[in-house]
């Protein structure tokens, strides 16, 4: 067995462990996650993913390592984004505190279903045209400028998403949660209860943050190893970390400026790489992951500091 069959193999048995685990913690029916279970499982998750990064140092190497918390970092931080998302969808269907938990899990268990699919597809693009490289660096810059720019809030507009204007074309809805049923009988016709709309639309949303955050992780590296786990340890511990800031997400307000330049950077990277970085300044790929690590690390903990302080100098 090679050391990455090795690698993805005990990914597999980890994840499917932490899974487990989380199931047991935060998924039974009807229960409410305190701020003490929720911080307990966001420090579970992130340990995790940095313990497989230890691992990775061990069994692939520093470079690959490197590259696999770097992308993770981005993942982790573009996904804190979600959340705000996530809360404007929860409060448009008034989903009850008790019934967030499972919706939650079954939404991200999807979400990461089509992620697998869209590295896939991106994996199969950059081997065959690595040209594509250069779009995916090109839209992150414009991704990043946009995001930049961009007003907290104002992107995300339910009563015009495109898959819930779809599901209330074709299916009955049934407004109540129905003691968290997704499918129900009423007067001899089905109906989907506003917990499935909330469970489509938390993937379908997620599926636009990937959009962002899958170029970004191919601009750090194309190991199909890193791609896959950093995608998926960031997603799962997502559900946790949602819990933990809810109350608290609107005064990271600077963190998408801190996302935007490390968009913006990484972008460029890309269209650089090959003449500036390789060619001009000689820099070897190690040194390149490090650097990256570095400003991600930089923009992203910059933000949100210095969102905190501004938070607290305007309540003083």
């Amino acid at each position: 067995m090679s050391s990455t069959q090795i690698s993805f193999l005990v990914f597999g048995i980890v994840l499917s462990l932490a899974i487990g685990f989380d199931l047991g913690l935060l998924s039974k029916k009807g229960a409410e996650v305190t701020i003490r279970k929720a911080l307990g499982l966001t420090i579970f998750w992130v340990a995790l993913a940095f313990a497989f990064f230890g691992f990775l140092w061990i069994e692939k190497g520093h470079t690959t390592a490197l590259e696999y918390i770097s992308a993770y970092l981005i993942e982790w931080s573009l996904s804190i984004d979600n959340i705000f998302v996530f809360l404007l969808i929860f409060s448009f269907f008034n989903v009850s505190q008790n019934h967030r938990p499972r919706v939650l899990l079954i939404g991200i268990l999807m979400a990461i279903f089509f992620r697998i699919i869209f590295i896939t597809i991106g994996v199969v693009l950059v081997s065959n045209f690595e040209w594509i490289l250069y779009i995916f660096g090109a839209f992150l810059v414009f991704t990043g400028v946009r995001i930049f720019t961009a007003k907290k809030g104002m992107e995300y507009d339910i009563n015009n998403n495109m898959v819930y204007k779809w599901l209330n074309r074709f299916f009955h809805i049934e407004a109540e949660d129905k003691d968290g049923k997704f499918i129900i009988k009423k007067d001899g016709r089905r109906y989907i209860t506003s917990l499935f709309v909330v469970i489509i639309l938390l993937a379908t949303a997620d599926i636009v943050f990937a959009v962002d955050s899958i170029p970004a992780v191919f601009a750090i590296t194309q190991n199909k190893l890193v791609l896959y786990s950093s995608n998926i340890f960031a997603v799962l511990g997502l559900r946790s970390l949602f819990f933990l800031i809810q109350g608290a997400i609107n005064k990271f307000q600077y963190l998408q400026q801190g996302i935007a330049v490390v968009l913006v950077i990484i972008g460029l990277k890309m269209l650089t790489e090959d003449w500036l970085l390789n060619k001009y300044l000689h820099l070897h790929r190690p040194t390149q992951v490090f650097i990256s690590l570095g400003v991600i690390v930089i923009c992203i903990s910059g933000s949100i500091i210095y969102s905190i302080l501004i938070n607290r100098k305007r309540v003083g």
